[in-house]
């Protein structure tokens, strides 16, 4: 059903990468999903109004947040696939985040106001009355949310959208609150327990926590989420496997919004060889990341040298010495400074989020350790914060 949706209804669906065919699969979830979001807020409405059931009402009120959701997520997607213009360069994608965070206010809210219905129902318990009927809508529904959550997650992971994804994750949770819905009318058909409001309460209290969780995942983005580490890696080693390439570090992300991506990292080759030579593979890497992989990357050239063997031995013995202060612990752009009494060696040493010691406390445990098995070298540090757990 889902791949036939998207041959029907998303030109050259296949790629992915183009900003018009990602908006499509966009407009596409949100239609799907109010159409059947409705859809089930209609049904379990009347059900829950004909039969006096809050739960079945609340969780009716729940799939019109949903289709509510569906229509700020429709928007989004169309604010979001608006070019780039002279006063925001980088494009408008980051709509698609601050659709997702009013998406999830929205949650939020009807979550407290389903909580009140729910507590005022438990403190004046009214009978409900049974119908196979009413059972019959709550198990459609279960039927459609568990299709909408594999159709929403199925699109989320094609263009990889953090959106689609939560939605699919709302879809899975109704599915839980609907069949406890549906738990609840059973028991009371047939032991006479008046659950209906407290399942009605349990549905409010599953609403606000996925509340909640939508608005972590919209916010994150905005506030310069770490990249993933998957994404890292992937730059580290298709950015190692290019000839001439020793090492890497310094990799920044910025997230300007979904396929709107920018990077810059720092690439360690040999300084004693041709400089045109090595500006060309940077250049490679630069071109093969945009056109294979949409990813803006900009490369910072580290020569190294290589040809001598004190410095590349001093580099080893140095880089282990500094991991037994702490495994995460890296360096970079070591220098050898010699003089007649005592060698300066100037290097960056990377810290990792969240570091136990400041600044001057590592300073002085690394020289602490270089002095007491090389007296007469001295160390100046600058120390850097990682930006991405890039592997070294």
């Amino acid at each position: 059903m889902t791949e036939v949706l998207c041959r029907l209804f998303v030109k050259n669906h296949e790629n992915t990468r183009d900003p018009a065919v990602r908006s499509a699969y966009g407009r596409l979830a949100g239609i799907v999903g109010i159409v059947c979001n409705l859809l089930l807020f209609a049904g379990k409405f009347i059900a829950g109004t004909v039969f006096g059931s809050i739960a079945i009402a609340a969780d009716a009120i729940n799939n019109l947040s949903d289709a509510s959701s569906n229509i700020v997520s429709l928007i989004g997607f169309k604010l979001a696939s608006r070019p780039a213009d002279e006063e925001h360069p980088y494009g408008h994608a980051r709509f698609e985040y601050l659709a997702g965070l009013a998406v999830a206010v929205m949650v939020l809210l009807i979550g407290v106001e389903l909580g009140k219905s729910s507590l005022d129902k438990i403190l004046h318990p009214e009978p409900v009355e049974f119908s196979w009927l009413a059972v019959a809508v709550l198990a459609v529904s279960i039927l459609v949310k568990l299709w909408m959550a594999l159709f929403n997650r199925h699109i989320g992971v094609l263009i990889d959208s953090s959106a689609l994804k939560a939605t699919a994750a709302d879809s899975r949770n109704d599915v839980i609150s609907t069949a406890a819905v549906l738990a609840a009318t059973l028991i009371s058909k047939y032991t006479g327990l008046e659950l209906d409001g407290w399942m009605g309460l349990a549905v409010a209290v599953f609403i606000l926590y996925s509340g909640v969780g939508l608005i972590r995942d919209t916010l994150d983005p905005l506030l310069g989420q770490a990249p993933d580490d998957t994404l890292v890696k992937y730059i580290h080693d298709k950015v190692m496997s290019y000839p001439g390439v020793l090492g890497t570090h310094d990799l920044m992300v910025h997230d300007y919004g979904p396929g709107r991506q920018f990077a810059s990292v720092h690439v360690e080759m040999a300084a004693e060889a041709d400089v045109m030579a090595s500006h060309d593979v940077i250049d490679n890497i630069e071109r093969d990341f945009l056109e294979k992989d949409g990813l803006h990357v900009t490369i910072h050239f580290d020569p190294i040298i290589t040809s001598d063997k004190k410095v590349n031995d001093t580099r080893h013995w140095l880089s282990e010495l500094v991991k037994e202060i702490d495994p995460a612990l890296t360096i970079h752009d070591l220098r050898m400074v010699a003089g007649p009494t005592h060698t300066n060696l100037i290097f960056d040493c990377v810290v990792p989020p969240e570091f136990s010691l400041c600044e001057g406390e590592l300073k002085q445990a690394i020289k602490k350790r270089v002095r007491s098995q090389q007296p007469t070298y001295f160390c100046v540090i600058t120390v850097e914060s990682s930006y991405a757990c890039i592997p070294h």
